[in-house]
């Protein structure tokens, strides 16, 4: 006798609650362990030759010279600035001295430097009349370290990729029963397409010789849960997240490649600016308003938020290269930039993005100048323009006065929205009523501000807390990267990003349990909406751009087949054959 088909449904129900835990537990322990233990290998470009005999590493693309604790090559000559000099290599391995007005100056083979002048190999750089020699390195030590760089190589990503894909295929399965009678067939059709698309993008980037995928898995592993929630809450709209995830994807690629060469980076720095102010400034002109916040544009019935992709221009511009950081004029310039973003905002009445946006102008801000007297004056000058703004906007006035009283007025009123996150979460506990079986999504703003309600209430608190725990993840290794970093660029992008995933984050999970006032963000990679999805996917790629393993960044060439197979016993080669090779390292 056949088994109904509720009765089925209700078994499968049963026996996946308790096994998605287990899966993503399997999926992202792994995944997680490998980023937060990559050694992180510093690279040595070249040798700076001391008068007391000693090679100090050069570990960067750009070094800061100075008797300064803070500076990449410490000199310890009190004729020597705090920061004296930045010596910075670009991709084609040609040096460059730059002077950063220093007291005791620079020479060059004997020559003054003005502002600044190239560096070969050999030349004798004097610094406050201390002569150092930038020295190159030889082809046995590059094939050494090229070896030691091969036994860092990332945990394989296969055991993952299976588990992600049962994972994926059980929720369109389960999203389907849970449907019943008015199940489509783009309901398994989509998640199918995801276990597709990821497969095509790992096996052709692993047939390229690429390595290290693991922030792809969190990426598409959040990605997973963010097409369930969008199947719970509004089935129609599930191939249109589908597509954002796959042009998220194709963005992800195009700005990782983009970012490899940092002189075409520098040129469009700007224009990224000035794309950045656009994005803001049309949707205040062309936005519609909802709930309190001009921050929607309509195209042909689609509708997108300019203000996310404007997220990923500010991080572009206000990024830099070492020998732009100490251009006071550049500084001041990227603040005029921020006033601009956050007028913007605050007329749109977007309070939860100028939020994102002050706090990533914080971070970039203290990275780029290290000033924490002008930074304290900033956020002290920010704080009394909230006050200013509380004033004016009853609305957003009520929502922090209800911080904290959500279950006083839970019918109706700014505690509403919380307190019904707050009850579906306690529903759900560790494990869910599983994918489609929630109510939270009825509720306004359930798949977005709310959403972290919502994954509580149908895949349990246990999932939840993994989506966190693997933003956080990106951010600690974000930081651990930075001592390694070739440019500032990189490490500035990558921080900024970082603390803007965690930010918006902490803002939807600490607003949805009314820990902190809602602020309208969403979850990065999660939450309904595909303008945010195309706004993670492209964040991620600054944080990819600062990998230094070896195939496994986009900053970082691939290395050749007799790379791979010779390793440390490669022949040394002549002179020409060498500085080739060093040419081709970039």
């Amino acid at each position: 006798m056949p088994i109904p088909l509720p009765t089925f449904s209700a078994w499968f129900t049963t026996i996946v609650r308790f096994l998605f835990p287990v899966l993503a537990l399997a999926i992202l322990i792994g995944t997680i362990r490998s980023l937060l233990t990559v050694p992180h290998l510093p690279e040595v470009w070249a040798y700076l030759s001391l008068p007391n005999g000693a090679n100090t590493p050069l570990t960067h693309w750009e070094n800061i010279l100075g008797r300064s604790p803070a500076a990449d090559v410490i000199l310890e000559y009190p004729t020597i600035s705090r920061q004296h000099a930045a010596l910075i290599r670009d991709p084609h391995d040609h040096w460059t001295v730059y002077d950063l007005a220093s007291k005791g100056g620079i020479l060059v083979n004997g020559k003054p430097v003005a502002q600044n002048a190239p560096l070969s190999y050999g030349d004798v750089l004097s610094l406050g009349g201390v002569e150092t020699v930038l020295l190159p390195l030889s082809p046995e030590e590059k094939a050494q370290r090229r070896t030691e760089r091969k036994k860092a190589r990332p945990a394989s990503p296969w055991r993952s990729l299976v588990l992600l894909t049962l994972f994926q295929l059980l929720t369109g399965i389960q999203l389907t029963l849970s449907e019943g009678a008015n199940a489509t067939p783009a309901l398994p059709v989509t998640f199918l397409a995801l276990s597709l698309l990821m497969w095509s993008y790992f096996l052709t980037l692993r047939a390229l010789r690429r390595v290290g995928f693991e922030m792809e898995l969190i990426a598409f592993f959040l990605s997973t849960l963010s097409l369930a929630v969008v199947a719970s809450s509004n089935t129609p709209a599930l191939p249109k997240q589908f597509l954002c995830v796959v042009l998220g994807l194709v963005l992800f690629l195009v700005l990782g490649v983009f970012l490899r060469d940092l002189e075409r980076v520098k040129k469009l720095r700007w224009p990224m600016a000035a794309l950045a102010v656009a994005l803001l400034a049309l949707t205040l002109v062309l936005g519609s308003r909802r709930f309190g916040a001009t921050n929607w544009i309509s195209i042909a019935g689609i509708s997108v938020q300019p203000s996310e992709l404007a997220k990923l221009c500010y991080i572009f511009a206000g990024s830099a290269t070492l020998d732009r950081l100490f251009r006071k004029r550049n500084l001041t310039l990227f603040i005029v930039l921020t006033g601009a973003c956050l007028g913007c905002l605050a007329l749109m009445s977007d309070f939860g993005t100028a939020a994102v946006f002050f706090v990533t102008f914080l971070v970039i801000a203290y990275l780029r100048s290290g000033d924490w007297a002008t930074l304290s004056l900033i956020t002290g000058a920010a704080g009394a323009g909230v006050l200013l703004i509380l004033s004016v906007k009853p609305y957003i006035l009520n929502r922090f006065a209800s911080w904290g009283h959500a279950w006083e007025n839970t019918t109706a009123g700014a505690g509403y929205q919380q307190s019904r996150a707050m009850s579906a979460a306690a529903s759900g506990g560790l494990i869910g009523v599983g994918p489609g079986e929630g109510w939270l999504h009825r509720v306004g703003a359930g798949d977005t501000d709310l959403v972290f309600g919502m994954l509580c209430e149908e895949w349990g608190l246990l999932i939840a807390l993994l989506a966190v725990f693997s933003i956080i993840t990106l951010a600690v290794f974000a930081v651990r990267s930075c001592g390694t970093g070739r440019s500032s660029f990189y490490t500035i992008a990558a921080c900024a990003a970082t603390s803007l995933l965690v930010f918006q984050t902490c803002l939807n999970v600490f607003g949805c349990m009314d820990l902190l006032p809602m602020t309208g963000v969403t979850f990065p990679f999660v939450s309904n909406g595909g303008t945010s999805m195309l706004a993670s996917w492209g964040l991620l790629a600054f944080l990819k751009a600062t990998d230094t393993r070896q195939n496994a960044s986009f900053a970082i060439r691939l290395s050749t087949k007799r790379e791979d197979h010779s390793g440390a016993h490669l022949a040394p080669k002549p002179a020409p054959q060498a500085e080739e090779e060093v040419r081709e390292d970039a």
